[in-house]
């Protein structure tokens, strides 16, 4: 498993990518998807919603398990990917391309947001 070094990763095991015009796109991680097995529902949070850093912002529901989508950063909401919405099990083919789950204009990053390295080290921990 290789986490794109380009991101960045949470404890909660949530990838952001960098802002492009004040906006990143938030997943989650291959880890965090293997560890669900096949997910089969997503609930998002709405465009216009306000996030919180840590806390959570959705559900993703799994053939296992149900668990909570925690947001690595402070933002409203831009976009939701329907085609997630439409089709769960793009979490777990595609967690780091069409697997996306929202995007946020990020108003606060948190300080505490792992490299790939870290993120790799952490989650095999």
């Amino acid at each position: 498993m290789s986490n794109p070094q380009q991101l960045r990763y949470s404890k909660e095991h949530e990838w952001l990518s960098a802002a492009e015009e004040g906006v990143s796109t938030v997943g989650i991680t291959e880890h965090a998807a293997n560890a669900l097995g096949d997910v089969v529902f997503v609930d998002l949070p709405a465009v216009g919603d306000t996030v919180t850093a840590g806390e959570t912002c959705g559900e993703l529901e799994s053939t296992k398990s149900v668990s909570d989508l925690y947001s690595p950063v402070s933002g409203e909401i831009t976009e939701v990917n329907e085609d997630v919405v439409n089709d769960p099990s793009l979490v777990n083919s595609a967690p780091f391309e069409g697997g996306w789950l929202f995007k946020v204009r990020v108003g606060d990053e948190p300080a505490d947001l792992l490299s790939a390295d870290e993120y790799t080290a952490f989650s095999a921990g």
